[in-house]
């Protein structure tokens, strides 16, 4: 890889992402639309973060077709790093709209792109969602053809929009499926940013259900190394990138933050939202044959350096 495009670069994932490719001395052409999902500033923290000449963030909306077709007429791009999307479950019932025009066409937008100038590598963000009312530890094999949010059925849009284009145009693809991705930065409507951030505030930690759900926790660091080795030719490939132990549940979560912030928690519960997962739990040895990868950052040194970064802006 000498030049990549890298959409979503604002995000949590994509902002390391772009770090350690620029770390690896591969030019990155970062795009974003920069959306109020949530607040803008935390992108644009994000970005201030990568200081490096070989990092182009050009504000553009992959929804945008004719955008995109100037952005390939002025670049050569051996890979495409496609992981700009609309995220959350909860978000997404409300606005189901928002999440197919984005995810869903802003991917058919790009594979287009890449059809029309030859580039040959796509790799796609996708996400543990899809896995609902499977068997555990989930396994890349299995038949995900019952979503159960209009997100997760817009990543299986994408999904199988990118396989068709595999097939037809001979375009290398690997999907890579994330579970739960946390740290420093992160997405303020996931449940590790709004526990912290309550926590350090001595304000109540709001619940969905009894707080025994548990997710397959996965550092950003780790997301992002796996994201990048996927680039390799593999033809069409899904791979899991999770943290690949037994999860841990909201309850444990939140008892690593007291650890580490000195603070109580006090917890207020309501009721289960239906399209929430109960929990999530990857296999990962694809991604250990394949990529040689498996991450590095324990749960808990991860929740440490998680909450080191809310109190410095406490």
């Amino acid at each position: 890889m000498k030049k990549v495009l890298l959409t979503g670069a604002a995000g949590l994932i994509g902002s390391k992402t772009a770090e350690l490719l620029l770390a690896k001395g591969i030019e990155v052409v970062g795009v974003d639309n920069l959306n109020n999902y949530y607040d803008p500033k935390l992108k644009e923290y994000r970005l201030n973060l990568i200081q490096d000449p070989k990092f182009n963030f050009i504000q553009i909306d992959i929804e945008d077709k004719n955008g995109l077709k100037e952005l390939f007429n002025s670049h050569q791009f051996d890979v495409v790093f496609n992981l700009a999307a609309r995220a959350g479950v909860r978000y997404s019932m409300e606005s189901p709209d928002i999440y197919m025009s984005t995810n869903a066409q802003g991917t058919l937008n790009l594979l287009e792109c890449m059809r029309q100038f030859n580039v040959k590598k796509f790799v796609l963000a996708s996400t543990s969602s899809l896995y609902a009312g499977q068997p555990m530890p989930f396994k890349e094999d299995l038949e995900v053809n019952t979503p159960i949010s209009p997100y997760a059925a817009t990543k299986k849009a994408a999904e199988v929009m990118s396989y068709t284009y595999h097939y037809l145009y001979g375009i290398d693809v690997s999907i890579v499926r994330y579970f739960t991705v946390y740290g420093p930065a992160g997405r303020p409507d996931m449940s590790p940013y709004i526990f912290a951030d309550k926590l350090l505030k001595n304000e109540e930690l709001p619940m969905f259900g009894d707080g025994t759900q548990s997710r397959d926790f996965t550092y950003v660091d780790d997301i992002a190394e796996g994201t990048i080795l996927a680039a390799k030719p593999l033809g069409f490939e899904i791979i899991n990138l999770g943290g690949g132990n037994n999860p841990y549940t909201l309850l444990e979560m939140i008892s690593l933050m007291e650890k580490y912030s000195g603070k109580k928690a006090v917890i207020k519960n309501s009721a289960k939202i239906a399209a929430d997962m109960d929990i999530t739990w990857a296999d990962i040895s694809k991604a250990k044959s394949l990529l040689g990868w498996e991450p590095k950052i324990s749960f808990e040194e991860g929740i440490k350096r998680l909450m080191q970064w809310h109190q410095s802006r406490i």
